[in-house]
């Protein structure tokens, strides 16, 4: 099995790389076109500004892969930024188009009218996962405490998308979506300890009865 973790310039991608050679798959990072079709699953990890990953996977061609991948089924995982660029559209420094393998729209918590104005933004540091559907992606995930960085959230066009969720600023937001074969999660699996490496080990899993 192949997984291949995208490079595109942004995000942590040996801190990741290492998280699932830990959870036993020698993944590989690259942005070969050629590599990343032959994959059974890509990861689309990301740290940064949506305009600009949206730019950088479009000039590697990127753009079509995922698509294309996606289109035939196969597993298609966005972390933080890479949750984000799955979506259809993002608020951040002005309104952008996304991948739109998800139905939903990324906004700033700042412009929600629930938001509590007392909460500090990025939202940074540990949060509770609460899983609100079982899947195999969600297995011994709830109540887990993971690591986010962000000052954007996650509004799925459609409720059935959203497998966990967290709080922050009286405004619960999604945290784990998947729609079929495309799925993306808002906090770090790289950075949140154990709880991270079984998100990791389910993703696994997931791509493994898929073969």
């Amino acid at each position: 099995m192949q997984i291949s973790i995208i490079d595109y310039g942004l995000g942590n991608l040996y801190s990741l790389l290492n998280a699932f050679i830990h959870c036993g798959v020698e993944a590989v990072v690259t942005n070969d076109p050629q590599k990343l079709s032959e994959s059974e699953a890509l990861v689309l990890p990301g740290v940064g500004a949506f305009s600009v990953g949206m730019s950088r996977l479009q000039s590697l061609g990127i753009d079509k892969v995922l698509k294309d991948h996606a289109s035939k089924n196969k597993l298609v995982l966005g972390i933080c930024l890479g949750m984000h660029l799955l979506l259809e559209k993002s608020e951040e420094f002005g309104q952008h188009q996304g991948l739109g393998l998800v139905e939903g729209e990324v906004k700033y918590f700042t412009s929600l009218d629930s938001f509590g104005r007392q909460s500090k933004i990025p939202h940074i540091g540990w949060n509770e996962v609460n899983t609100i559907s079982e899947s195999q992606l969600t297995n011994k995930l709830n109540h887990e405490d993971m690591y986010f960085a962000h000052s954007l959230c996650v509004l799925t066009g459609k409720p059935e998308a959203t497998l966990a969720t967290a709080s922050y600023g009286n405004i619960e937001f999604a945290v784990i979506i998947a729609k079929d074969n495309i799925i993306g999660c808002q906090f770090h699996p790289e950075k949140s300890s154990s709880g991270g490496l079984t998100f990791i080990s389910n993703f696994i899993e997931m791509a493994r009865k898929r073969i």
